[in-house]
């Protein structure tokens, strides 16, 4: 009987004995840890890898690698070694022998290099035959292979270690344990070398000088060089509930779910036991063109199963989960990783940023490469650590990168993140990049602590031939094959790099007996309520046809109506693909006034769940009677919202509409909207806001009738979509704004003519470690004589969350304006100050700055304080409390502390400007709650 199939007996045997125990822990217990990554992904205790290096000169001893080797990332194999009575026994052997590859060849040596004292592995030892000037380095695990050569000496050798010489024959078995005995003197030597550690310097520094050369050389080595070039990309991604423990596995939580222990496994990449609870694959073809420069990806096939299935922001958690992970590019300047930027260790400011150690001269794969040993200056800021491969040639390419993000970085919720970068030579020459793997060990919170997330990438059939113009054709940069979403499963068979797991490929059987357990049902209802924000109608065997929210809108508070009770609901494309109904109805308990919504929406796409998702194509029709105030339009949320009920200022102005509109939306593929809409309303002032011409008449009632054309540019911008609104998946995409509004006299009922033109843009900068500073620019212009309910006013902030483009301080309907420029410059530093401050820095504080500010001038045609316009029928006095601006522009200065418990922003907000007017602040506090990285 084989090794392998005595730990199938064994572990069949093992978990046989839990049968029979308690689900509904373990269902909390995965709801919770898919939940976790879905608030950090949506706003944005760890295995101790360890490995010790002792390398001479300025080099430290560091103690908190996180290795990754060939045999630990991608190489491991299904052989495990017998299990013993205890559980931990059985995890250690399992996790020894799942490294061990299978031998196939006789011709070659597996060697294991150990510690003669301590059994322990050696990671990254070196073997050689000097007289064939042939050698191996070692993984991490301390495991290589080298060929047989009988009557030559095998030279194996280690830092810190005396070199072990070996005489290789015809009869030196196949199997082979190199033991090393450590050197104390040379151990001794550097230990006191690392005591009186000189400072780093980067002057006549080998290391930073062969950096300085490497980085020059980046541009020589670039596949951009070639006309056209293509690849195919394979990518795995795997979350799973990571390092379940002996004593949860004995315990109450598998009492009654023996199903589970089949999803339980060894992960390779840790030696942990996890349980997957979802995977995600996609096959793409990447295409470049040099002239006209042009690049393009074609999924080729996507599938998905797990959890996030059942649930219908599912789709966009995988989606926000790739972007948090995406694939990393070491030849670029900067790394976008966890939606930030990374200095790269090959970048531009990379000898600045880092500090670089020379440690050896070692085989990768039969390529002699100079190794060395990377570290952030500063420990805090936002980089990595880890070890390169560099050609020992004139090309001086990188061959393999192992790196790792050390562990009091200021990254949030990450205990333990690793990466793997190899490049290999292709048959033209070129070096490529073929493996790219992540993994991440994430916690939250004590209770929310286990979520792991795995990317396995492979990069093959590269090609530099010519590409078929027609492939290149429209500006998307993303397009779909339209089999893409239904590939079958010879097709993966086909095109996988890395197979799936044994956990991995009985997915759906998992989810299928998931979904029969005794309390799932009430689990996933209360998840979804809480996750999407709306109560599916349908059941198990029928999709949900109607939605009943959002449910934070069902209770609320405003002035006019007190107390208002809310009922709402919408169809889903399970109703029908192409048409959409959706609407509410409300009750003030104060104002014992009734009000509605109702839309009905035709899309010409057929989305997948609704049709706001990209690209939005849509005709609708709505009309609805409700109560607002002027500032609601600029809340980044609905007004209905049940936190709105606490706001920092008084919204005492309000109006009732009657408000009817057609609306025609049409998005394309590379992110240009293009929107019409006919609206005409009706406006009737109550609460504190009044309708007064100038000669005093009060007015009951005013009518307008609009038409606005808008477009909207946002150039390589990806969204997902939750069930209340699209959200963008990051905010590096630039944004282009223009829009006009015409009113129109006589038709449909309007009392005025108008024109209001506005544009805006927006675009984010990366400043390397000091973070991000967002900048928005806008400004417009009302170009008729209106009365004031069509001039402009500025975006007023009534809630106690700070919001970039809006004002904390200012009243609502404190200015009004025909002309205005308005802007914001918000600075996200991301700790770099912090990270310096003892003591501080423990805290991973965040620091925040932003300044924002708008210049309003109001034309002497639509200024009601002027003599010449007092008896002017066409204008309406300005409510109580407006004024008018000066050439004075109004000015806030915002300075906040971020990250506080990993989630809190509080934020000081001052007013600079028109500070002697009755009844506003000067100052306030602004809070925020966010989940990033």
């Amino acid at each position: 009987m084989n090794k392998s199939s005595k730990v199938d007996r064994c572990v069949t045997s093992f978990l046989s004995s839990f049968r029979q125990r308690e689900e509904m822990r373990i269902m909390e217990r995965i709801i919770l840890s898919f939940l976790f990554l879905f608030l950090v992904s949506f706003t944005a205790q760890a295995y101790s890898f360890r490995s010790w290096f002792i390398v001479s000169d300025t080099l430290p001893v560091r103690n908190d690698s996180l290795k990754l080797g060939k045999g630990s990332l991608l190489s491991a194999t299904d052989s495990m070694a017998l299990a013993t009575n205890s559980l931990i026994q059985m995890m250690d052997s399992l996790a020894k022998e799942a490294a061990k590859p299978a031998i196939v060849d006789s011709n070659l040596l597996q060697c294991y290099v150990v510690d003669s004292q301590t059994g322990d592995s050696i990671p990254y030892a070196n073997a050689v035959y000097r007289n064939l000037k042939l050698g191996v380095s070692s993984d991490a695990d301390g495991h290589f292979s080298i060929a047989r050569k009988p009557g030559e000496q095998l030279t194996v050798t280690a830092v810190g270690y005396k070199p072990r010489r070996i005489k290789i024959t015809s009869d030196t078995p196949n199997m082979l344990h190199v033991t090393l005995i450590s050197d104390s003197r040379q151990l001794q030597g550097v230990v006191v070398k690392a005591k009186r550690r000189h400072k780093y310097s980067r002057k006549d520094n080998p290391a930073v000088e062969l950096m300085r050369r490497v980085i020059a050389a980046k541009k020589q080595t670039h596949l951009e060089n070639h006309d056209y070039y293509q690849y195919d990309k394979y990518q795995k991604v795997t979350m799973a509930i990571n390092n379940l423990t002996p004593d949860e596995l004995e315990g109450s939580m598998f009492k009654k779910a023996p199903w589970l222990f089949e999803q339980v496994e060894v992960c390779p990449y840790n030696k942990k036991l996890i349980l997957p609870i979802s995977v995600d694959e996609t096959l793409t073809q990447h295409l470049y063109r040099k002239s006209p420069r042009d690049e393009k990806d074609i999924v080729l096939g996507q599938s998905t199963k797990g959890i996030s299935k059942l649930i219908q922001t599912g789709e966009a958690l995988n989606t926000i989960v790739k972007d948090l992970f995406k694939d990393i590019n070491l030849y670029d300047d900067q790394i976008d990783l966890l939606q930030k930027r990374f200095p790269s260790p090959i970048g531009s400011t990379a000898i600045s940023f880092y500090h670089f150690y020379i440690d050896d001269t070692v085989y990768v794969n039969q390529n002699q490469c100079i190794r060395l040993q990377f570290m952030p200056a500063n420990q805090q800021d936002f980089g990595f650590r880890g070890e390169l491969y560099v050609l020992n040639d004139s090309s001086l390419h990188v061959k393999k990168c192992d790196m790792q993000l050390p562990a009091n970085t200021g990254v949030n919720f990450v205990d333990a993140m690793k990466f793997e970068q190899e490049f290999t030579k292709l048959d033209n020459g070129d070096w490529a990049l073929t493996t790219d793997n992540m993994i991440a060990e994430l916690k939250l919170t004590d209770l929310l602590q286990r979520a792991i997330v795995i990317r396995t990438t492979g990069m093959t059939n590269y090609s530099f031939n010519p590409i078929d113009t027609k492939l290149f054709k429209g500006k998307a940069k993303i397009t779909y094959d339209v089999n893409a979403k239904m590939r079958d499963n010879d097709f993966w068979a086909a095109h996988r790099t890395t197979q799936l797991t044994k956990s991995e490929a009985g997915m759906d059987s998992f989810i299928k007996r998931m979904a029969k357990t005794k309390h799932f049902k009430w689990v996933m209802f209360a998840s979804k309520a809480l996750i999407e924000n709306f109560i599916e109608t349908g059941s198990e065997k029928t999709p949900s046809k109607i939605d009943l929210g959002p449910v934070n809108t069902f209770v609320s508070k405003n002035f006019v109506d007190g107390i208002r009770l809310r009922a709402s609901a919408r169809t889903t494309a399970k109703f029908n693909p192409h048409w959409f109904f959706e609407g509410y109805y409300a009750y003030g308990t104060k104002s014992h006034r009734s009000y509605y919504d109702a839309k009905v929406t035709y899309s010409f796409n057929k989305p997948d769940y609704q049709p706001i998702e990209f690209p939005v194509r849509t005709i609708s029709v709505e009309s609805s009677r409700d109560v607002e105030s002027p500032s609601d339009k600029y809340l980044k949320h609905n007004k209905d919202n049940i936190f709105m009920t606490f706001r920092p200022v008084k919204v005492e102005q309000m109006y009732f509409y009657d408000r009817q509109k057609i609306s025609f939306m049409w998005e394309t593929s590379y992110g240009l909207a293009t929107s019409l809409e006919l609206r005409t309303e009706s406006n009737q002032p109550t609460g504190k806001l009044v309708y007064e011409k100038m000669d005093g008449t009060l007015v009951d009632k005013l009518r307008m009738t609009e038409v606005i054309l808008g477009f909207n540019f946002r150039p390589g911008q990806t969204y997902v979509n939750s069930k209340q609104k699209r959200m963008e998946v990051n905010l590096d995409a630039p944004e282009f704004k223009l829009t006009h509004t015409m009113g129109v006299k006589h038709f449909l009922g309007g009392n005025f003519n108008s024109n209001l033109t506005e544009v805006s843009v927006y675009k984010r900068f990366w400043l390397g470690s000091w973070g991000h500073f967002d900048t928005r620019v806008q400004g417009g212009a009302q170009w008729n004589k209106v009365p004031f309910q069509f001039l402009i006013t500025p975006p007023v902030n009534t809630s106690y969350f700070e919001h970039q483009g809006t004002f904390n301080l200012m009243q609502s309907l404190e200015f009004l304006n025909d002309r205005y420029a308005q802007f914001n410059l918000a600075w996200d530093l991301e700790g770099k100050i912090f990270n310096r401050v003892p003591l501080i820095k423990k805290l991973k504080w965040r620091e925040y700055v932003s300044f924002k500010g708008m210049w309003g001038h109001l034309t002497d045609k639509n200024n009601p304080y002027l003599l010449q316009n007092i008896n002017d029928l066409d204008l309406y006095k300005f409510p109580e409390g407006t004024r008018i601006m000066t050439h004075d522009p109004y000015l806030e200065f915002v300075v906040g502390v971020h990250n506080i418990f990993k989630c809190l922003e509080v934020d000081y907000v001052r007013r600079l400007t028109y500070t002697h007017a009755p009844g506003i602040s000067k100052s306030g506090i602004r809070f925020g709650f966010n989940l990033v990285f």
